[in-house]
């Protein structure tokens, strides 16, 4: 059996260890008993953010969007596909930089939408604009 990776709960926030070959049998949390993946991006707020990427040891993927943003929500969909497609070896989030206006300040967010891929707690690769979900997933392909 491999080493067991940490993975936040997208619910409750705990820290789960799981083994690495389990990620595909629908892991549960220990502590809330909900699925570690649902196959939809997480939504995130600031008091959330800092756990999940820090935490997490799968990498993360965040997408920095807007209610207004037209581009944000024609981005929307593809980042779902990207969920279904890249989970459970990725987190998929959203971040509203309406309503998180300080991660946004605090990561030099310039422009929406703006995807950035975290690893280890570091950002590790960042693009600006909307994407299709065939180039979101080439994407983080690329930058893993």
């Amino acid at each position: 059996m491999s080493e067991p990776i940490h993975i936040v709960c997208p619910h409750c926030d705990a820290i789960n260890r799981v083994p690495r070959e389990k990620l595909g049998v629908q892991p549960k949390c220990g502590k809330c008993s909900t699925p570690l993946f649902s196959g939809q991006p997480l939504g995130l707020n600031e008091l959330r953010f800092a756990r999940h990427i820090h935490k997490n040891d799968l990498p993360v993927l965040v997408d920095f969007w807007a209610p207004w943003c037209g581009p944000c929500k024609m981005m929307a969909p593809a980042f779902e596909e990207a969920a279904r497609r890249l989970e459970p070896n990725l987190r998929l989030v959203k971040v509203s930089t309406e309503e998180n206006q300080g991660i946004a300040a605090q990561l030099n967010i310039r422009s929406i939408p703006t995807l950035a891929l975290f690893r280890q707690g570091r950002e590790v690769a960042r693009v600006a604009g909307a994407m299709d979900a065939p180039r979101l997933v080439d994407w983080v392909k690329q930058n893993l």
